[in-house]
């Protein structure tokens, strides 16, 4: 049995079903699960570990809900600084195609590192190649040395430039091979209980990079095995052309025919959607990872998340991949998504007064997307809120600071509309990750340096 209290919380933001935000509160934590929040003298007042978070507001730990760790290893390189999309990819799958296993698990460490200094306590990445040797095994291995839960994506790409699509030849693999693998990885990895650290998600990389038949069968063996699926979805209007030309359909339309619709199932981006595509999200369940960052690096456009939310689409964050957006600040990209809504509803008309201006996305429900939603996306109900019997997944950031100063108004909208800082402690399942601003698993120095070496050799050669 291992115990933990959090003493002397300022304001802890719980996400409970009435969102509450209490003062002046304490916590206790027990073999990984919240046991009691309240007054102290409600609590033990013994604990294996007590931190006083006098000055601190506490969140629930934030869900990344889109991510490509190997990507930080080709972060800004030159030639693909000011590319769309496909020009992007283009650029970067022939330096990919040089990644090693060891260079998957020290991206995952790096990537995990720097989201968990962000708040993030629960991540979800979306391998798609495996180049020299590589598997899905590398990066949930080093996932377990940094202590954050992983919803490892085994993705993949089947149809090559020969076939049609956009990836070299080089990088894809056999349709046999990778539901084979699929299944090896739920088998061995999955683990769909309350408080598990990896679950295993099926997802193909994008409509533009598999074929037909694997879609239809990686939604076959997922509802198997019950884990869920994911894939890009209606990123660009590039994709939407090759869509119609290539299967006849719209991005989601094309979904539902390869039976990829259902609340099982969620897509990163959908920036070009409809109002009738959005109502099939709702009305089916499918989830949206939103990565404002990237959408914006990329060009892609402005996702209509606000309308989303309205109508009852289940919507979380995501950081995306580090080389479109060349960070994994899981706090930077929740600000991203509030301040690039309101962009979009200026755009709208908001910028005028009136009762027909549309709404603005407020830092509390983005606060929501980070966590409520990021856990309702990953169809993960022991996360995303602070309440008992719930996962003790939590950030706290010191407030009195220079970056805060001023900002005491409201602490709860200032840890968004205040400029992003490294969270002050980060705690996964009762275990303290970051404690001081520094973590508590990983030699970050030496980290740097083996990255950096990494990154080099990958991109020059």
């Amino acid at each position: 049995m291992t115990t933990l209290l959090l003493k002397n919380i300022d304001t802890l933001v719980t996400m409970d079903g009435q969102r509450r935000e209490l003062k002046h509160t304490n916590l206790f934590i027990k073999d990984g699960f919240i046991q009691g929040i309240g007054d102290l003298q409600d609590l033990p007042q013994e604990a294996d570990e007590i931190l006083d978070l006098r000055g601190h507001i506490v969140f629930p730990g934030f869900v990344n809900t889109h991510h490509h760790f190997y990507q930080t290893l080709t972060r800004a390189v030159p030639a693909a600084q000011d590319a769309n999309l496909f020009n992007w990819l283009v650029t970067h799958y022939p330096i990919w195609a040089r990644l090693t296993p060891e260079d998957i698990r020290i991206s995952t460490r790096t990537a995990l590192t720097e989201l968990a200094l962000s708040g993030c306590t629960t991540a979800s990445d979306h391998l798609y190649l495996f180049p020299n040797g590589s598997k899905l095994d590398d990066e949930i291995q080093s996932a377990a040395e940094v202590g954050l839960r992983l919803h490892a994506s085994r993705g993949s790409m089947s149809l090559g430039e020969s076939q049609g699509g956009l990836p070299p030849d080089s990088v894809v693999d056999t349709e046999d091979h990778i539901l084979k693998d699929s299944q090896r990885l739920i088998e061995t990895y999955h683990n769909p209980n309350p408080g598990s650290m990896v679950q295993i998600v099926l997802a193909p990389c994008s409509p533009f990079s598999v074929t037909t038949e694997l879609m239809r069968q990686s939604a076959v063996l997922a509802r198997e095995y019950g884990v869920h699926l994911h894939t890009h979805l209606a990123e660009t209007e590039d994709e939407e052309d090759f869509c119609i030309e290539k299967f006849g359909h719209r991005p989601v339309a094309y979904m539902q025919e390869v039976n990829w619709i259902g609340n099982d199932v969620w897509f990163a981006h959908s920036v070009h959607v409809n109002g009738d595509e959005i109502k099939l999200y709702a009305h089916t369940g499918c989830g949206v990872a939103h990565c404002p960052g990237s959408n914006m690096r990329l060009a892609s456009g402005i996702a209509p998340i606000l309308k989303m939310l309205t109508m009852g689409v289940k919507v979380g964050i995501g950081v995306d991949g580090s080389a479109s957006n060349d960070s994994s600040h899981l706090l930077c990209e929740a600000r991203l998504a509030m301040l690039l809504s309101r962009v979009g509803a200026g755009v709208q008309g908001a910028s005028r007064s009136g009762e027909d201006a549309p709404p603005l996305m407020s830092a509390r429900k983005v606060l929501e997307m980070a966590t409520r939603g990021g856990a309702a996306v990953l169809g993960r109900e022991d996360i995303g809120s602070l309440e008992i019997g719930k996962c003790a997944d939590l950030f706290a950031i010191n407030l009195n600071r220079l970056d805060y100063a001023g900002g005491l108004h409201d602490p709860v909208a200032a840890a968004l509309f205040c400029a992003p800082q490294t969270v002050d402690v980060n705690i996964v399942g009762g275990k303290i990750i970051v404690k001081d601003g520094h973590m508590t698993t990983v030699d970050v120095p030496t980290l740097v340096q083996q990255h950096n070496q990494a990154a080099h050799r990958l991109v020059n050669g």
